[in-house]
């Protein structure tokens, strides 16, 4: 209970005025039904001949006596007036009315929780959302993507559902049944004690049944979760899949993740099917045995309970039977939102390794270096991926990093925007650590063009003026331009506005990597970060990249990270890195002549 209470002051203090309504409406539905019902009694009492006149009309009062006898009264009035018939009309007519007005408090009390249902969803989605943009790159190393969207999507729902099963069973079935207990207490206390003692041994055997369901869905998202991961990861390598015919070998993988949430989603099912039938069957017993208590104290003459209210009474308890049944259904809902909850929460609740300065330093122009002082990291606790490195890289200059795979050199230069943070030493930039930037300072300095071009599936103009507000046509033409890229995207369909699919499938290597130069361009940041951004390409697309990224280099301060030594002659220092440490540094020149372990990569490219 304290989970769901948890979940409610959470998700629904935005929508507490909208609750109130639906609370209020809630009463006044359940008020209505129980009227509608009551009225029952004296329609009985006329039709049986046991319900007195009364002829002296009695004060009003705020309470059940003083009202009984006052529509007592005027019941009287219209029979001694109209006749029986037109009594039952009149009453009927009541009933009608109530029976209205019930329906109407009704459809609004469901109106207002609508609102609420639909805004959780929205909010818990932007937050889940919100916060994948906030978590730094290492958290995503450890997820999946399939099991994050799953938890987008599949346990947002089950939450959903849990949060509107809660209201359900917090706000509207026990109103119901509070009210209706009250008039079922007016007509008859001792009965109503009686039904007070079964229900909770009721309520305790539906707990029973439904003990391990909220395991038993965690373990069924989590096993969708997987799924998903199965499925993207398939679409992304499907032209991989094909060329070694690996076809067999993934969908024997799928097929067997898919059987075993089959197998969890049965048993989740089969308990969740319980409830309806359990449920039926425990209030077809408290229904007889009712019938039998209040029977016997009607044939014995206990208290005052007559046969027309003991009908009255049944009609009354029949009203709590859904409610009590909806309180069965959303406690098994409830399970199964708590454990999507918690699933959700691993990524809301996560904390970041990367944390902004709380009072940050504001730099908004580079007019020194950037320098790395003695900076050691690591991805685990037991490899070094750099080791004591100290570079100094002036303002305007180009330095180009080379050296083996796995040497460091990516990891160099992912440390600089912070996407992942030192485990000692420091980055500065203008002798400021980078630490005590905010993210958002630090990385407007910064330009990156990366080996695998990220691109929308949008237009080509919006990709050139992604993260860039404001760009005008001219603007983006121009950036084009710069990175020889304005031919390639007038010949193409739609010019700018053309769509270039996903992760730009519609366009070869070497023009998305001109676009991805063209939004750099764009931005137009005092540090460019290049890493290996021709390593991929053909000779020809290569020659046009390479002439492009000049362009953006001109004026410039430059870190290239490249395989091509062919590509960073004309670097202003090259550092050669190997197992996490630069062992050499020097002009191009410089290094050949050392004869060490550039020179030995020149020679092996044939340069």
């Amino acid at each position: 209970m304290r989970d769901l209470i948890r979940i409610l002051q959470r998700f629904i203090p935005p929508y507490k005025y909208r609750l109130i309504r639906s609370i209020l409406y809630n009463f006044l539905h359940a008020g209505f039904g129980v009227f509608s019902l009551v009225m029952l009694t004296p329609v009985l009492g006329i039709l049986f001949g046991t319900q007195p006149d009364v002829t002296e009309k009695a004060e009003f009062a705020w309470n059940m006596s003083a009202c009984k006898d006052l529509l007592y009264y005027y019941i009287t009035v219209i029979k001694n007036s109209f006749g029986a018939g037109s009594t039952l009309l009149f009453v009927g007519g009541l009933a009608l009315v109530a029976a209205a007005l019930k329906g109407f408090f009704n459809y609004m009390a469901a109106y207002e929780s609508v609102y609420i249902r639909n805004g959780i969803v929205r909010d818990i989605r932007k937050k889940i959302f919100l916060k994948i943009l906030l978590l730094p790159l290492p958290f995503f190393s450890e997820e999946r993507k399939g099991d994050i969207i799953s938890r987008m999507t599949g346990d947002v729902q089950e939450v959903e559902a849990s949060i509107m099963s809660s209201i359900e069973m917090l706000f509207q079935s026990p109103v119901i049944i509070l009210v209706t207990l009250t008039g079922m207490l007016l007509i008859s206390w001792e009965l109503t004690l009686f039904v007070l003692v079964i229900l909770p041994v009721m309520g305790y055997i539906i707990g029973k049944v439904g003990k391990n369901l909220k395991q038993i869905s965690r373990a069924g998202q989590n096993k969708m979760g997987v799924i998903l991961s199965i499925i993207e990861e398939t679409l992304s390598g499907l032209r991989i899949i094909k060329a070694f015919n690996a076809e067999h070998k993934v969908s024997e993988r799928f097929n067997g993740e898919n059987e075993q949430n089959r197998r969890i989603q049965n048993r989740l099912q089969r308990r969740r099917s319980l409830a309806h039938p359990m449920s039926e069957f425990l209030g077809t017993i408290v229904i007889v045995v009712i019938l039998w208590f209040g029977g016997t104290l009607i044939l014995g003459g206990i208290g005052n309970l007559t046969a027309p209210a003991f009908i009255a009474y049944i009609a009354l308890f029949y009203t709590i039977v859904n409610p009590a049944k909806n309180l069965t259904t959303a406690y098994y809902s409830v399970q199964k939102g708590l454990a999507a909850m918690e699933r959700i929460d691993d990524i809301l609740k996560a904390q970041s390794s990367i944390i902004e300065s709380a009072n940050p330093v504001t730099i908004n122009q580079f007019e020194r270096a950037v320098e790395y002082k003695n900076v050691n990291f690591s991805y685990t606790e037991n490899r070094a991926v750099l080791k004591d490195i100290n570079l100094c890289i002036p303002k305007g200059k180009t330095v180009a990093l080379v050296g083996q795979s796995g040497s460091g050199k990516s990891t160099f230069v992912d440390l600089l925007p912070r996407f992942y943070d030192v485990n000692s030493g420091a980055i500065t930039i203008d002798g400021v650590d980078i630490r005590q930037l905010s993210f958002h300072d630090l990385r407007e300095l910064m330009g990156n063009v990366n080996q695998d071009p990220i691109l929308f599936n949008d237009t080509i103009g919006n990709n050139i003026a992604f993260g860039v507000e404001n760009a005008t046509q001219e603007d983006i033409i121009h950036a084009a331009k710069v990175a020889n890229a304005h031919e390639f995207i007038m010949e193409t369909e739609n010019g700018y506005d053309t769509i270039i699919g996903d992760r730009g499938g519609k366009l070869s290597g070497g023009q998305r990597q001109r676009l991805s130069i063209a939004r750099a361009v764009l931005k137009n940041p005092p540090i460019m970060i290049l890493d290996e951004a021709t390593s991929a390409l053909d000779t020809e697309s290569e020659k046009l990249v390479q002439d492009a990224l000049d362009n953006l280099m001109k004026n410039r301060t430059s870190i290239v990270v490249a395989h091509r030594l062919s590509t960073i002659k004309n670097a202003d220092l090259i550092c050669v890195f190997n197992q996490g440490e630069i062992v050499e540094c020097g002009t191009h020149e410089e290094l050949l002549q050392r004869k060490g372990i550039y020179n030995k990569l020149c020679k092996m490219q044939n340069f």
